[in-house]
Order: C-alpha cells, then structure tokens, then sequence
C-alpha cells in the first residue's frame, strides 16, 4: 500500500537549467529524462528521484572537498 502524500513534492529546480558533460543539470543534479514532466511524473517516482539527488550531491561534495584537501601539483607536502 503506498503511503499518502499529504504536501506536493518539491520541484528540485533552482533555475540553473545546464547540463555538465554527463547529461546532469548544474543546478538541480537531475538527468534529461528525471527533468521531463516532473508534475506529470507519480509521487514514487519523485520520491526516488529526490533521494538519487541526495546521493549525488552527497557525492559532489565529497569530491569537492577530496579535491580541495589534496595538493595540487606542484606543491609539496607538509609534514610538520
């Protein structure tokens, strides 16, 4: 039995509607086909979707920071 949904989802969308060299929006982290239709789409679909952005923004940040601790090339490595 699915779960009643008391308040609409959330349209993910912040407006910065371009996509990254794998097909995902800058701005919401949804794919082509997740941005297609969104209100059209049934609720446990934009449930699934709304964790997958979870996930990847999880994702996207740990690299960020993975990428900002690491050195850069060229610098050296301090020890003390």
């Amino acid at each position: 039995m699915d779960q009643l949904e008391l308040f609409d989802l959330p349209n993910p969308c912040i407006g910065v509607c371009q996509s990254n060299s794998r097909g995902y929006c800058i701005g919401c982290l949804r794919s082509r086909e997740e941005r297609f239709n969104w209100h059209g789409k049934p609720v446990a679909e934009r449930t699934h979707i709304l964790k997958l952005l979870t996930q990847r923004r999880a994702r996207l940040t740990a690299k960020a920071k993975k990428d900002n601790d690491s050195p850069q090339s060229g610098e050296s490595l301090e020890l003390f």
